[in-house]
């Protein structure tokens, strides 16, 4: 593996888990020396950051890690919804009945240990198994390739969000729903339930990053 793309995976991951925070600064002198790299591959591999929206511009004190405000986020679920909405219904068209039946058993059995286990790295390697089925069935690689570009920052935004046991429960029956439909191979029933699901995940995380007083309001709210 090249030098850059170290660095790149190294950065990028802890951008992903919050270890280098919105708005955390990435002096060159700095990272290559707590990387143990030179400057070369580092600049490569911020680069390669910035074009995937991770990394921002910080005036002429050079880079920093992209901010999320409330619109950031909004904007995000409104192309996400597009995207998941369209692989749902290609899945409910296209699925391998007995591949889904056996994932909503899998769903079914994670959820019931989320009361007595917490866990959302648990809940979320599950999730990452439902979209892969689901991405597998669309069978649409266009449509693939924009979710992954989605989906990178969905990973940022999921750690700003307050998702107590309730609220994992609840996903996990919208998780349900969603299988449900693809199982029975109803288009129409599999968007709904993907709407509602995402409809919820959203208010369920711009209701956490409303407690922090220095964000702004959305430009919805502004214009109200």
């Amino acid at each position: 593996m090249r030098t850059s793309d170290r660095v790149y995976r190294a950065l990028r991951d802890e951008i992903l888990d919050g270890t280098l925070a919105p708005g955390a600064p990435l002096a060159e002198i700095e990272q290559s020396a707590r990387l143990g790299v030179s400057r070369t591959p580092l600049r490569e591999a911020l680069s390669r950051l910035q074009g995937d929206g991770l990394v921002a511009a910080r005036g002429a004190r050079g880079l920093e890690v992209a901010g999320l405000t409330l619109d950031d986020v909004r904007e995000l679920f409104e192309i996400r919804e597009a995207l998941e909405v369209k692989a749902a219904r290609l899945a409910a068209l296209r699925r391998d009945r007995g591949v889904f039946e056996v994932l909503r058993e899998e769903v079914r059995e994670a959820g019931e240990r989320l009361a007595t286990e917490a866990s959302r790295d648990d809940f979320y390697a599950q999730t990452a198994r439902m979209d892969a089925a689901i991405d597998g069935a669309a069978a649409n690689p266009y449509l693939l390739s924009a979710l992954r570009g989605v989906r990178v920052h969905v990973a940022r935004i999921r750690r700003l969000s307050s998702d107590d046991s309730a609220r994992l429960r609840s996903a996990t029956q919208e998780h349900l729903m969603i299988l449900d439909a693809i199982i029975e191979g109803s288009e129409t029933m599999a968007a709904y339930a993907t709407e509602l699901h995402l409809h919820r995940s959203l208010a369920n995380i711009l209701a956490t990053m409303r407690q922090d007083p220095t964000l702004p309001p959305t430009a919805e709210e502004r214009h109200q």
